[in-house]
C-alpha cells in the first residue's frame, strides 16, 4: 500500500489502482529488458567462444602440417647426391639432412681435384633429360665406377604442369629423394630406372605405387621407402630445391642459374652440345679434364623451358 507524503491526502482509490498497474507494467518491462540483455550477452559469449575454438583448431592444423616443411633428405646436403667409385662399385657420399629453413652446403671439391666432376640438374618428366640419360648413362656410370669421375645429381621439378594434374615431376623427384635418404647406394640404379620408365609429357605418369615398385625393382630394400613415396615426405624440399636452382647461383660453376633441363656441368662448365651424341659428350669431358674450365665451342641446343 502506498503511503502519502506528509501533509498530503491519499488519492482516490481508482487513481491508486491505476498507479499500481503502471508501476507493475514498468517493472515487467524492465525485467524483460534485463532478460533480453542477458540472452544477447550469452549468445555473444558463445559466438566469441566458437570463433576462439575455430582459431585454435586452425592453428593446430596449420602447425600440424608445417613442421619440417622443407627438411631435406639425408645425403643431399648440397640439394644433390654425390656419387663416387672405388674401381669396383659406386657409393654415395653421406651427409646430414638439410634442416628446415637452412641453406644447402655446396660440395667441397678440394678432395675431388683428381677426378672429373659431373653435375646434372634433371626433371624426371623432361624428355631432353631422358635423351641425355639414355645416351650417356652407361659411360658416366663406367667413369664413376672406375674412380675417374664423380656424379652429383640434383632432381628438380619444373614440369609439374605437364602431367595432367598429378605433379609427376615432384612425385618422381620425391621418390629419388626417399632413396637418397634411406638407401643412397642404390640411387644411381633408381635414377636410371626412372628414365627408362619415363612417361610422356602431358600424361599422368607413374602412380605412387608404380614408383614404389620401380625403386624396389632397382634393388632398394629399405622398408620405409614406399611409405616415404606414398606420403610425399620430401615434396616440400623438392619445391624448395627447385626454387634455389632456378634462382641460382649454381655452386662450383660458372653458370648463374638453371634455365632449363637438363643442365649438365663438367668441372663447373655447362655442356650445351648434342644430347644424343655420347662421343660429343665424352670429348667435352676429356677437354674439361685436361683444360680445367676452358670449354670447347659447343653445338647449340634448346633446353626444356623452366616452367
Amino acid at each position: 500500500m502506498m503511503s502519502p507524503a506528509p501533509g498530503q491526502s491519499l488519492p482516490p482509490r481508482k487513481d491508486r489502482r491505476d498507479l499500481a498497474r503502471e508501476k507493475a507494467r514498468m517493472l515487467r518491462e524492465e525485467q524483460q529488458k534485463r532478460q533480453r540483455r542477458r540472452r544477447l550477452a550469452w549468445r555473444g559469449g558463445v559466438a566469441v567462444g566458437i570463433v576462439a575454438i575455430a582459431a585454435i583448431v586452425a592453428i593446430v592444423i596449420v602447425n600440424g602440417v608445417r613442421p619440417e616443411a622443407a627438411t631435406g633428405p639425408r645425403n643431399m646436403a648440397s640439394d644433390g647426391i654425390l656419387l663416387t667409385g672405388d674401381g669396383t662399385s659406386v657409393t654415395a657420399v653421406t651427409t646430414p639432412a638439410i634442416a628446415a629453413g637452412a641453406t644447402p652446403t655446396a660440395t667441397d671439391r678440394t678432395s675431388l681435384a683428381g677426378t672429373v666432376n659431373i653435375v646434372t640438374y634433371v626433371d624426371y618428366l623432361c624428355p631432353f633429360c631422358g635423351q641425355f640419360e639414355t645416351t650417356n648413362a652407361q659411360q658416366i656410370a663406367g667413369w664413376v665406377t672406375a674412380g675417374n669421375a664423380t656424379l652429383e645429381v640434383h632432381p628438380i621439378s619444373i614440369l609439374d604442369s605437364s602431367s595432367s594434374g598429378t605433379k609427376y615431376s615432384t612425385r618422381a623427384a620425391n621418390a629419388a629423394a626417399c632413396v637418397a635418404d634411406m638407401d643412397p647406394n642404390h640411387f644411381l640404379a633408381v635414377n636410371t630406372a626412372l628414365f627408362a620408365k619415363q612417361p610422356a609429357e602431358n600424361t599422368s605418369g607413374l602412380t605412387d605405387d608404380a614408383l614404389a615398385s620401380l625403386v624396389t625393382g632397382a634393388g632398394v630394400t629399405a622398408a620405409g621407402v614406399p611409405t616415404c613415396i606414398a606420403g610425399q615426405t620430401f615434396a616440400p624440399w623438392v619445391g624448395a630445391a627447385t626454387k634455389r636452382a632456378l634462382a641460382g647461383p649454381l655452386p662450383n660453376s660458372t653458370v648463374p642459374k638453371v634455365t632449363g633441363t637438363p643442365t649438365v656441368l663438367v668441372n663447373g662448365t655447362a655442356y650445351s652440345g648434342a644430347l644424343d651424341d655420347a662421343a660429343a659428350f665424352a670429348a667435352f669431358v676429356q677437354t674439361q679434364a685436361t683444360a680445367g674450365t676452358t670449354a670447347p665451342t659447343p653445338a647449340t641446343r634448346t633446353p626444356t623451358p623452366a616452367g
